[in-house]
């Protein structure tokens, strides 16, 4: 089905159930309700709707129970309101994401308490070693005592200039080749 009829159906469905839960339901077992979403699966045969209850957990059983008990006639009121061939099967579901909610900003209140604790902590604080333990460009550190010479451009230190270190293969972990030697082929 068209993902755009299906949505614009789910919200008809909500509306019209929180009219019905407003207005004509009267079961006194029925709580502080609030229909959050309705989701209409792709072809149209099975709805849900999430709704919430402001109470104790009690209230929340009663309250589920006078839905599941009204499912039929708001399923007759949806079927007669939208006029589509095939009336969906409504099931309510109760909706976790205000609980969600309310964890997440009691974890966000936890973790400012603690990075206020280490705030208080650090209050007057001194680092151990210096204050600024980085060299700095053109500074005291860039003597010409302690400057280091490169490599690269260091003449003492090219392997090519360097007499001690002669261009011999064996200085790099290589045996030559003896040219009389077989190379470990036998011949028949």
């Amino acid at each position: 089905m068209n993902p755009a009829r299906t949505r614009k159906l789910g919200e008809r469905i909500a509306q019209i159930v929180a009219e019905m839960l407003e207005r004509r339901i009267k079961d006194p077992r029925l709580g502080f309700v609030t229909v959050t979403e309705a989701r209409v699966t792709g072809d149209l045969r099975e709805a849900t709707v999430f709704y919430t209850v402001y109470g104790t957990e009690e209230e929340h059983a009663e309250t589920a129970a006078a839905l599941a008990s009204a499912a039929g006639l708001i399923r007759s009121e949806v079927g007669r309101q939208t006029g589509i061939k095939h009336t969906p099967s409504i099931a309510f579901e109760l909706d976790k994401v205000p609980d969600t909610a309310r964890n997440i900003e009691d974890l966000v209140a936890r973790a400012r308490e603690a990075d206020a604790a280490v705030a208080a902590s650090r209050q007057g604080a001194v680092p151990a070693g210096d204050a600024d333990p980085y060299r700095t460009p053109g500074g005291e550190a860039d003597s010409d005592e302690d400057a280091e010479t490169d490599p690269a451009t260091d003449p003492a230190t090219d392997p090519e200039t360097d007499p001690e270190t002669e261009s011999d293969e064996s200085q790099l972990g290589e045996t030559p080749a003896d040219p009389d030697d077989d190379a470990g082929y036998s011949r028949s």
